[in-house]
């Protein structure tokens, strides 16, 4: 996964495994593979915010 991606095109890719998932007619071997790279997507996305909010917090110590 390309660490260039933004949060929002992540966000916005996670919606759409979601609404491809919530599909009646996705079958068994594609949903895991949606969930699949849905958890690798939610994982980018946890690691992106740590990185953000550990600079927030070096902000702050620094004032």
């Amino acid at each position: 996964m390309a660490r260039s991606k933004s949060l929002e095109t992540a966000f916005a890719e996670l919606e759409e495994l979601i609404r491809q998932m919530e599909n009646k007619d996705t079958g068994l071997e594609d949903s895991f593979k949606l969930y699949t790279s849905g958890m690798k997507l939610i994982k980018y996305c946890n690691d992106s915010l740590d990185k953000v909010e550990k600079k927030l917090i070096q902000l702050g110590e620094e004032e």
